[in-house]
């Protein structure tokens, strides 16, 4: 802290005579991306010894993020009582022994960690941490904040959080430490758009533990444990990457554990003992060793040296490795051929680069995982639904705080390094394999979900700056901008304690959007002024009683949800006046006038309409019985409910005993169960929306929705206290018969990209035996899943939803989607607690969500479902102001209407990162956001001119750089690999093979174009 104190007086000195403030100079050094380096890398590694079994030792520890202690609780090593476990003291003991022996080497894998521990040592300790890098004796491995779920995750917050971790070493270390191999040993499974991100990262390869039981089986006897992974159907080359599944687990091998808590025995090597055991644990680690060599292809075989929170003790467990070491290899006088060394996974890749063997690919992913006959782990796919949500809500919010930041170039002392910092350290903690996977105890979801609620505030300051200076005309600061968090069970302390005010609503789309607004209001009137003067059309629908009954709304006094439709510019803002009224004229007014609802009659007709879509419901059932598309006169037979599987519940003495549990789905059931025999219907008709309200008990109820003009229809869902009196565990679905011949096929997204191609009872690269019927086709859905009539090929129905939820087909024409789950056991796998969350009444939690219905023909469906997603994903953001001017006071002093942009971005390009990077500087990536032959039209190639595209600012240069912007692309330069096409009978969601790889223009092109389902990432220099 001296240092950077003296350092900090130095440069403020030198830049304040420059006109520039120091911490700008700071912020701008150290966000530089960096030349590669020559100093460190493979040429570092030992490969071992030709003829011999070369195997690589790896030292690591699996720390967790989050799982049965708290991010604070696994670094300081409190509450030992849960897990004995303390991070700091690894990292200590650690870098205490590779300073005492060259010869040794560590691997480090989440920054989350490692960032907090650096920030608390002192200069001489990291000078020491700096050559240990760059000597190659440390290794940074993936290198994110943390190691990722898989399947929760969505793929711009799996970007953000390398991306965060990257910059962290780039700025600390330089190019030595950057991560050249991706490493997610534990995940519960493996993303095959996981994969590509990491190809479009620049690492040279991917290794993991965690495969389905009967794929690794049929793997190590045939020796394809490694592979190249062929990761998209769209990108080709560019998104190959060579991938390695462990032998065993990523422990080290049974019996070998040398950490103190462990109880295996420790190498006594001293003659004069009368328990010298060193011939009996060499012969037993050389057997171990000599059957997993069997597995591999090359004479190279990588063994992990560590586990979860290993190396507290660092010199028990090297003191131990480097007696097998020594005594191994002194076998090889006696003609072994197995040679022991310290290694990490890049020098083993490195190695089985250079063996100049031809290896097999694979072209479809790791979903969904089994740890034996019994043992889905598809349940964690929905577990903790609620978080789930509340992780993609606050990434939507986050990328909308980093774009205001850069429009209105705030200082670093308001965002990136400070406040905007908290929001984003939260979201990569967030997004942690025990985290958003709802795979972690009750007390630790709550400290995520309170990281996240803490980011949020702090962001919530960024916001209300950057909109001061982007609505100011002159010297005028606007009022604070206030926000809602709970809007989603109507309740919202600001809308409701004024009666007077401005809404703010920002479109982070870089395009023109129209979206519905839904205020919760107190009163039944409302004047409501556009940013042009114009009065705007607003309808009142009342809160419904199930809203009301929420335990948490009870401060809410809001009576009405008032609903209007608003216009926003492209990566803008729109002001909208709001004045309470008792006018008479204005309550006769059609604009204002209070929707009612009523019991509809069981002989009544039920259809609600609008222009493109009618839904027909049931007048005996109170269910949907049929959805048209009316634009192309499509109509399916569309039935659809909220049923429930009921948990199986076993003694867990065997797999088949095995309970349904936080990872484990499970059900008793073939085909789930309703929840009630008849349904309760109330219809709300207005001018901008129609409502058909479900009651199919006292648990579970549904809003059918159908906007004016809408393409779509939204399905409201609320789930919950699920009921244990029975004392059985529930999983609660929403089913769906659509009648359409989808021939065992169905369709989801990977991490909210690429689609893929899921057959029911089938695995592509080996023979599936089906143990558990349903949780063996149950696969993520991060975004949408959908089926088609496959045999007319006429009709394609897609469910999109606003979190990452499990699905599946278990029928031909059925889709089912996973809402909530509630069990009275654990399944075994260590969290050792039932997933059974509580609401603030201690009587179980209530869950809400929406699915959105999509029916149109097989060609048009991709741009309808493409674009709906891109709009889930980055909705508008609101916020809101005190106002007591009136409407021509209030624009004479601000900006009432803002863009970023001076043209919108072309309809198949998404602006997936602006985030501010220096004082001069801002990273930038665009994506195309459609696949190949997905439509006509949008399918093709896009173009985007940089020059003058920005309001604020003028674009001087840009530099492309990898995905994770810690190297410049003309710098990267991956690994080549000698690899067969093992699986060309793979039928993929297009159905052709892509291997071209897009042409990229000159880094310092203007004119950006974009190929299917590529991102491009740039940072950009601004004219001064």
């Amino acid at each position: 802290m001296e240092t950077l104190l003296c350092l900090s007086l130095l440069f403020a000195t030198f830049c304040g005579c420059m006109g520039t403030p120091w911490y700008r100079y700071l912020f701008e050094e150290n966000n530089k991306v960096t030349s590669s380096s020559s100093q460190c890398g493979y040429e570092t590694c030992d490969l071992g010894k030709a003829g011999m079994v070369n195997v690589h030792l790896i030292p690591h520890t699996h720390d967790d993020v989050g799982w049965l202690k708290t991010v604070d609780q696994y670094y300081y090593g409190s509450r030992n009582n849960i897990q004995d476990a303390g991070v700091q003291y690894i990292l200590d003991s650690v870098i205490d022994q590779l300073q005492k022996d060259p010869k040794k080497r560590f691997i480090y894998v989440e920054m989350a960690f490692f960032y907090r521990w650096w920030n608390q040592q002192h200069d001489l300790v990291r000078h020491q941490v700096k050559q240990l890098v760059n000597e190659g004796r440390l290794e940074f491995i993936l290198g994110g904040w943390c190691m990722n779920d898989e399947a929760a995750t969505h793929y711009n917050a799996i970007i953000d959080q390398h991306t965060l971790g990257f910059k962290f070493l780039r700025d600390n270390f330089g190019d030595c430490a950057r991560p050249r191999v991706a490493w997610q040993i534990d995940p519960f499974g493996h993303s095959k758009e996981q994969a590509s991100l990491f190809a479009q990262m620049g690492y040279d390869g991917l290794f993991f533990a965690r495969i389905d039981y009967a794929d690794k089986a049929k793997r190590i006897a045939e020796k394809t444990l490694e592979m190249m992974w062929k990761a998209s159907n769209n990108l080709g080359e560019s998104a190959n990457l060579f991938t390695g599944a462990f032998y065993g687990h990523y422990s080290a091998p049974s019996r070998f554990c040398f950490d103190t808590n462990c109880r295996d025995e420790p190498i006594r090597d001293d003659d004069r003992l009368h328990d010298d055991n060193v011939k009996a644990r060499v012969d037993e680690f050389m057997k171990a060793m000599s059957d997993r060599a069997k597995a591999f292809a090359t004479s190279h075989v990588m063994q992990t040296m560590g586990d979860d929170f290993n190396f507290q003790n660092a010199n028990m467990n090297f003191k131990n490795i480097d007696k097998l070491i020594r005594y191994v290899n002194d076998r090889q006088a006696e003609g072994s051929k197995l040679n022991l060394l310290y290694s990490t996974p890049s020098c083993y890749l490195y190695a089985l680069n250079k063996a100049n063997y031809t290896w097999p690919s694979k072209s479809d992913d790791f979903f969904p995982y089994a740890s034996d006959p019994h043992a889905y782990w598809t349940g964690y796919f929905t577990s903790r639904s609620s978080l789930k949500g509340y992780v993609r809500e606050t990434n939507n919010f986050l990328q909308a705080v980093k774009q205001l930041d850069t429009l209105s170039q705030l200082g670093p002392e308001h965002s990136s390094n400070y406040k905007l910092g908290v929001l984003k350290r939260a979201m990569g903690v967030a997004q942690h394999h025990d985290a958003v996977s709802g795979t972690e105890k009750q007390h630790v979801a709550y400290d995520y979900a309170e990281r996240l609620a803490n980011g949020t505030a702090e962001s919530q300051q960024v916001v209300s700056h950057a909109y001061q200076k982007l609505m100011a005309k002159g010297s005028d600061v606007t009022p604070d901008h206030q926000f809602c968090d709970l809007m989603n069970i109507s309740r919202c302390a600001f809308t409701e304690s004024h009666s007077q005010f401005v809404l703010t609503v920002y479109n982070p789309i870089a395009r023109p959007v129209t979206s519905w607004v839904r205020l919760p209001v107190v009163n039944s009137a409302y004047r409501v002024t556009g940013p042009d003067g114009k009065p705007v059309v607003t309808q009142m629908v009342p809160v419904s009683s199930r809203t009301k009954a929420i335990p948490e709304r009870k401060p809410s006094k809001a009576q009405y949800t008032l609903l209007m439709n608003v216009s926003l510019p492209p990566l803008g803002f729109s002001n909208y006046f709001f004045n309470y009224t008792t006018s008479l004229l204005f309550h006769q007014n059609e604009a204002s006038r209070v929707t009612r609802d009523s019991t509809l009659k069981k002989q009544d007709d039920i259809v609600i309409q609008n222009q493109h879509v009618s839904v027909s419901i049931n007048p005996t059932t109170g269910m949907i019985e049929s959805m048209t598309n009316k634009d192309k006169g499509i109509t399916i037979p569309l039935q659809q409910s909220i049923l429930y599987y009921s948990s199986f519940q076993g003694n867990q003495s065997a797999p088949k005993w095995r309970n349904s549990g936080a990872y484990i789905f499970r059900p008793k059931e073939k085909f789930p169960l309703p929840t009630a025999n008849s349904v309760k219907v109330t219809k709300v008709e207005g001018l901008h929306v129609t409502e058909v309200h479900q009651t199919m008990n006292e648990w579970a109820t549904q809003v059918i929705r159908l906007y004016n003009n809408a393409k779509y229809v939204e399905l409201e869902w609320t789930v919950g206290p699920i009921p244990v009196a029975d004392k059985q565990g529930k999983e609660v679905v929403s089913y769906f018969r659509t009648g359409l011949a989808s021939n065992k096929l169905f369709y989801t997204d990977a991490n909210g990209r690429e689609i893929q191609l899921r057959t029911r009872d089938y695995r592509p690269t080996w023979k599936l035996n089906v143990t558990e019927p349903v949780s063996v086709n149950y696969y993520p859905v991060n975004s949408r899943i959908f089926l088609r009539d496959e045999v007319n090929k006429k009709a394609q129905f897609s469910i999109l939803t606003d979190r990452s939820l499990g699905g599946s087909s278990m029928r031909d024409g059925d889709l089912e989607i996973m809402l909530h789950r509630r069990m009275l056991h654990d399944d075994g796998f260590g969290v050792n607690e039932a997933l059974n969350e509580q609401g603030c009444d201690k009587k179980g939690l209530i869950v809400r969500g929406k699915l959105y219905l999509l029916l149109d023909t097989i060609e048009a469906s991709g741009s309808l479902h493409r674009d709906m997603a891109e709009k889930l994903f980055m909705a508008p953001t609101l916020s809101f102001m005190e106002n007591s001017l009136p409407y021509s006071a209030w624009t004479a002093k601000y900006n009432v209407m803002y863009s970023g942009v001076k043209r919108a971005l072309p309809d198949n390009v998404h602006l997936l990162t602006m985030e501010q990077w220096t004082a001069s500087t801002f990273l930038l990536r665009l994506e195309h956001f459609y696949e190949k032959n997905e439509d006509a039209t949008l399918s093709k190639a896009a173009t985007v001119s940089l020059l003058g595209l920005f309001a604020p600012f003028e674009i001087g240069s840009v530099d492309e750089l990898m995905l994770g912007a810690n190297q410049r692309l003309a710098d990267s330069h991956r690994l080549k690999w000698n690899f067969k096409d093992t699986q060309n009978d793979y039928k993929s969601y297009v159905d052709k093979s892509y291997g071209a790889e897009s042409n990229h223009v000159p880094s310092n092109a203007l004119d950006v174009t974009l190929q299917p389902m590529q991102i491009r990432t740039f940072q950009v220099s601004l004219k001064q």
